[in-house]
């Protein structure tokens, strides 16, 4: 992974979403916060959920209730970022949420005032371009798949702020065509046809593209960089992350 630039945005981290303030004394910010931890991470939730034998409604209204009783309560509140993951924490929660969901359903109060982005805008503004096999779906544990959808949220959070960025100078066509080259070295690229879709010359295109894949890894490490505790374990979350996509799309 790229070193430059790698932790500009690590002030910023989850757990600033979730800990400055609450929802109650900030409903707008809440309703933001909230926005934006569903967009990224509803799919891990979602996946770990449907997987422990909900069916994909049920799975849908308990993946909003977990993020409400987050930003309404003191689930997260106490939690110190240096002593481990957001991802772990978070998975703890969950478990620790459907555990007491058994008993008591929060569907009849969702949120109380927040307005919650539709399922359907979930799924088309974080869609999903990781490929899980019906195999890995069926048999592997619900802390698996949830590492796994994780890993690919992390990847996807990258992915858009590169498109994003790539929106504000004009280079949108560029990042469509190469997109499907930035997260790992491919030895099937033709650059001829390449330079045939973009209109411009092979040695720009291989320009570009290492380009892309620079800025793609330095954007991959601050979003990591934003779930982990300290910079020490940036890289070890990366190595981690990288072979769980690894193992559950080989």
């Amino acid at each position: 992974m790229e070193g430059q630039g790698a932790l500009t945005h690590f002030a910023t981290t989850r757990w600033s979403l979730i800990r400055n303030g609450h929802v109650a004394g900030a409903r707008g910010d809440g309703n933001e916060r909230l926005a934006k931890l569903c967009q990224i991470y509803w799919r891990p939730i979602f996946t770990f959920i449907y997987r422990r034998g909900y069916s994909a409604q049920d799975a849908q209204d308990l993946t909003q209730d977990f993020f409400v009783v987050i930003l309404e309560g003191t689930l997260l509140q106490s939690a110190d970022p240096a002593r481990g993951r957001f991802r772990s924490l978070l998975i703890k929660s969950l478990k620790n949420f459907l555990i007491d969901a058994a008993g008591k359903r929060r569907t009849q109060k969702r949120g109380g005032d927040l307005q919650f982005v539709s399922w359907e805008k979930w799924m088309a503004e974080a869609s999903c371009q990781l490929s899980i096999s019906a195999q890995t779906l069926a048999t592997s544990p619900p802390e698996a798949l949830f590492d796994l959808s994780w890993a690919a949220a992390i990847g996807e959070e990258a992915l858009r702020r590169l498109r994003m960025e790539c929106e504000s100078k004009g280079r949108r066509r560029v990042f469509e065509v190469l997109q499907g080259y930035l997260t790992s070295e491919r030895s099937d690229i033709c650059y001829q046809d390449l330079s045939h879709v973009l209109g411009i010359p092979e040695p720009a295109v291989k320009s570009l593209l290492h380009q892309f894949r620079t800025r793609y890894r330095v954007l991959l490490r601050e979003e990591v960089a934003k779930t982990v505790g300290t910079e020490a374990n940036v890289d070890e979350e990366i190595r981690y992350l990288c072979a769980t996509l690894s193992a559950g799309t080989g």
